[in-house]
């Protein structure tokens, strides 16, 4: 009997040891559709921390409550974009959709009934999953399994089809913005490259993106105008959408890289973070990347709801701002030069009439490598663009709001001993800035 106590005391103890060197699971308390309804404009996608690619539903194309491209309300799915932007109030990005349907390939979309919504698709909420670094839907048309998983500039696609020759994959260059240009290449039989210029918010933006497919499509064809499909290897112009057929007896693999420099960038990313077709691999990746940003605060106590609530917040705050530079540390400037990015990394997606306040006050505190990141990327702005950003992204300068809100997240880093920038010379931005004769700062000094 003794021995058996023995025994049992020694097997729990070890249980305790074990359990208490395995890493904790934050990520079960994310829970990424907190905020796609209401006026929350988050979305619900994949995405890795502060990452380039935002692997996301669109369900809707504008609008204030569409910003995110996605909301909780809505009853389609147009398809999937890569890049979305999360608590914004003006829409834009949503770049590069591509959209799963079976038979006949249809080039137009939209929220009505069943059989009216072209490429589109119903769904419903019960057959939808949302998790840190990942997402999947059921669409109601063709019962096709979607999902994906992302790492930094490139998102991964896993569609399951049921048995057919006719599935498709559709892919629309014109969706969302206004677009300037836009290009498409067929590349042999499993790769399309291309690249979409557009304006909304960002007046100038642009993203190359490469596509590979895990099988070689059976039959394409590029529309330039609507519904009418040729049999060509590539088409530039402002209104490109493409059908790619694939015969399917086993899920259809996807992967996407994007990039803000060039086509060329945009396979070296490619090659550099997934060369292979592991799909789970890459979604276990992402949710090890997400517990280590998440841990870096550790709560006790309290709901599953309100660790939810936290952890989803500390989640949001880690979306934005965005990688914006390649692998090879290329980018593009404000200047819309190609610069690269020495001794720092290069962000944009900087709202910071929003994040002054809390956010970029949080990451002094918890992220200090990333805050001597986003100041470097200020002076790199200032530098090329003459002066301090207001509400920058994509290599745009949007001035939205008021103020120059820079110069309070380096006042505050300067002023917790945060070292890693140049403090000369990120007093000359801020003085340089203050100091213009633009949106009424002229008055403002005349009368003191």
């Amino acid at each position: 009997m003794k021995k058996f106590a023995f025994i049992t005391l020694f097997l729990s103890l070890f249980a305790n040891a074990f359990a208490q060197n395995q890493p904790k699971d934050f990520t079960k308390y994310v829970n990424p559709f907190i905020g796609t309804g209401g006026h929350g404009h988050t979305f619900p996608g994949a995405t890795v921390p502060f990452g380039m690619v935002q692997l996301s539903p669109d369900s809707r194309e504008d609008n204030w409550d569409g910003s995110s491209g996605y909301h909780y309300s809505d009853k389609v799915i147009w398809g999937f974009s890569h890049t979305h932007l999360s608590g914004t109030g003006i829409p834009d990005y949503c770049d590069i959709l591509f959209a799963p349907t079976i038979g006949e390939p249809e080039f137009f979309a939209r929220g009505g009934d069943v059989g009216e919504n072209g490429y589109a698709s119903t769904f419903d909420h019960k057959n939808e999953k949302a998790e840190a670094g990942f997402y999947s839907v059921k669409l109601d048309e063709g019962d096709i399994l979607a999902e994906m998983t992302t790492t930094a500039r490139v998102g991964f696609h896993r569609y399951t089809f049921p048995v057919t020759n006719e599935a498709n994959l559709i892919i629309d260059l014109k969706h969302r913005d206004k677009v300037l240009d836009s290009e498409l290449k067929i590349v042999g039989n499993n790769r399309i490259e291309g690249y979409r210029r557009s304006s909304s918010w960002a007046k100038d933006q642009i993203v190359y993106f490469v596509a590979e497919f895990s099988q070689p499509f059976t039959d394409y064809g590029i529309s330039t105008e609507a519904n009418q499909t040729e049999k060509i290897e590539k088409a530039k112009g402002d209104n490109i959408k493409a059908f790619l057929r694939f015969d399917v007896s086993k899920p259809l693999l996807v992967k996407v890289a994007i990039s803000p420099v060039g086509i060329s960038g945009a396979r070296r990313n490619l090659q550099a973070e997934i060369p292979h077709w592991n799909f789970e691999k890459v979604r276990a990746d992402a949710k090890n990347l997400w517990n280590k940003e998440l841990s870096q605060i550790e709560v006790s106590g309290g709901t599953d709801d309100q660790l939810t609530t936290f952890y989803t917040a500390l989640y949001h705050t880690k979306i934005q701002p965005n990688l914006f530079q390649d692998f090879d540390k290329s980018y593009l400037g404000l200047d819309k030069k190609i610069h690269t990015a020495e001794g720092f990394t290069n962000y944009t997606v900087f709202s910071l009439w929003d994040t002054f306040r809390a956010a970029h006050p949080l990451y002094t505190i918890v992220d200090q490598k990333r805050t001597v990141d986003f100041i470097n990327t200020f002076i790199k702005q200032y530098e090329q663009g003459g002066r301090l950003p207001v509400w920058e992204f994509a290599a745009n300068e949007t001035d939205t709001m008021i103020g120059y809100h820079a110069v309070s997240v380096i006042a505050d880093a300067m002023a917790k001993g945060i070292k890693g920038f140049d403090y000369e010379k990120a007093y000359e931005a801020a003085k340089h800035s203050a100091e213009l004769d633009h949106f009424g700062l002229k008055d403002y000094k005349r009368r003191g």
